[in-house]
């Protein structure tokens, strides 16, 4: 395995602060007061400084190109994508994370997010996230996770975090296409 790529750990946990949000749904997570808002960031603005690193010269040439690629792919899904093409777009993200976070072992990728599936039943509950968690929070969090992840943070697992909510916000979009808060999803006179 090369230095540009996670290791893979199990003894890895996920962080707990002990504090709780509850949605409508019935579904818990972790507080996300005082982690900053990453889904109000203008991603496409990021995954363009992002960009500006995609040549050998800098030392996370590979770790920036995929940031940039996922930062794009979100902004689609947030601002102009329905919900079938929204699909797409995080395939290609998930495709383009696994292919250099887990140098294109999409099998050891899903085991290892098998893992944070396991810790997260731990966590909270079997299957809390499929009661429903609106879609900003999947994106709020991913992009709070691949930052850590592309500055190499070993806090806890961000490599699976990442993949984690990219997998929810699919299936959100999906299964429970009520929860779709996106921008592109809001009529005219819906509540900010």
């Amino acid at each position: 395995m090369n230095t540009e790529t996670q290791n893979y750990e199990s003894e890895r946990e996920i962080l707990d602060s002990g504090n709780r949000r509850e949605f409508a749904s019935g579904a818990v997570r972790d507080i996300a007061e005082g982690k900053g808002r990453c889904d109000l960031l203008p991603l496409d603005c990021v995954a363009e400084y992002f960009s500006q690193f995609n040549c050998p010269k800098y030392t996370y040439f590979y770790r920036a190109e995929a940031v940039s690629k996922i930062l794009y792919e979100l902004n689609e899904v947030q601002f102009y994508s329905t919900n079938c093409p929204a699909k797409n777009h995080i395939m290609t993200a998930i495709e383009s994370f696994i292919r250099i976070a887990y140098e294109d072992k999409f099998g050891n990728a899903f085991m290892e997010l098998s893992k944070h599936y396991e810790e997260g039943a731990k966590k909270y509950a079997e299957r809390n996230w499929q009661k429903g968690i609106p879609a900003h929070c999947y994106i709020d969090s991913c992009v709070r996770h691949l930052l850590k992840w592309y500055d190499r943070w070993d806090d806890e697992p961000h490599d699976r975090a990442v993949l984690w909510n990219l997998l929810g916000l699919m299936w959100t979009l999906e299964h429970k296409p009520e929860l779709n808060d996106m921008p592109c999803n809001k009529k005219e006179g819906d509540s900010e």
